[in-house]
């Protein structure tokens, strides 16, 4: 199974402008997980899907997203606002006013997991969130379980936008999960950056935004003293591929930009790809005597 991530949209945040520049990086991304070879078999929009949480731009995430010939699971971010996602996703589910939901992808079960407390920046996680998620996790302990969720449960080092590990929120989450071993890993979003991380016996995976990106600098920050220190940087729009192979989930994150080739799968190439496909198990030596060429 392949699974697409895309996270922190951001729409709306050049508001009234059609052209705006988050929606041509969204749309980058999503021409190319379309085109793909494999197609994924789904995609998971991970969090502040919108700047500022107004319908319109909810109706333009929509238009965007309508090109997908696969099915779109979102969940929401600090940037968005439950009443209005509601109203613009009817069809997404809720529960107790959050939105939770299941997805049965046959080979795995997706919990998606509302960690939005609206006006706050951090991540959230009530006792009625935990109460439903633990009654989830209980009722398929055999079966392959990945959670998505906006934030990330763990600090990772870039000081301002970073979660802090004695959270109440954080604490509860943690209690919700333990002892569930067919939680296989969890899919976040919020940080900008491509991260993966081995966190209370599972991994968390980390996709970096389809809008700008957060600048790497895990050097201490003083609120009192700007340094004039990168925050947001002009990269590529990117995306995650999650490939779950029956045993583990395998990630990879890539940009929508166009990538160099150096080298492609010619008759040049054709004797390391033979050699190295008939050294597994299973296959016969590759028969050609040519010389090889290293290229890793």
């Amino acid at each position: 199974m392949l699974i697409a991530q895309i996270t922190d949209i951001h729409l709306g945040f050049d508001p009234d402008n059609p052209a705006e520049f988050n929606r041509k990086r969204l749309d980058q991304v999503l021409r190319l997980l379309t085109g793909m070879n494999p197609m994924p078999d789904l995609l998971l929009a991970t969090g502040d899907l919108v700047d500022r949480g107004d319908a319109e731009s909810y109706r333009r995430l929509q238009n965007a997203l309508s090109i997908c010939p696969f099915p779109v699971w979102p969940c929401l971010g600090n940037h968005d606002l439950r009443e209005t996602f509601t109203q613009n996703f009817p069809e997404i589910p809720t529960v107790d006013g959050f939105v939770q939901y299941e997805v049965d992808a046959g080979k795995l079960r997706f919990l998606v997991i509302d960690t939005l407390e609206e006006g706050r920046h951090g991540g959230a996680f009530c006792e009625t969130r935990a109460r439903w998620l633990r009654a989830r996790l209980a009722e398929q302990q055999d079966r392959d379980t990945i959670i998505v969720m906006h934030h990330p449960p763990v600090d990772v080092g870039i000081e301002w936008m970073a979660t802090d590990p004695d959270e109440p929120w954080v604490a509860r989450f943690a209690e919700t999960i333990a002892g569930h071993a067919q939680v296989k890993a969890i899919i976040c979003g919020h940080l900008h950056r491509p991260i993966s991380v081995a966190w209370r016996g599972t991994t968390i995976a980390i996709c970096p935004a389809t809008a700008p990106q957060v600048a790497l600098d895990l050097a201490p920050i003083d609120p009192d003293r700007p340094d004039n220190r990168p925050m947001i940087i002009a990269d590529p729009p990117a995306f995650a591929l999650h490939k779950w192979d029956g045993r583990a989930l395998v990630t990879h994150f890539d940009t929508a930009d166009e990538h160099v080739m150096l080298a492609k799968f010619d008759d040049k190439m054709q004797p390391l790809v033979k050699t190295l496909i008939g050294e597994r198990p299973g296959h016969e030596a590759a028969e050609e005597d040519a010389p090889i060429r290293r290229v890793c």
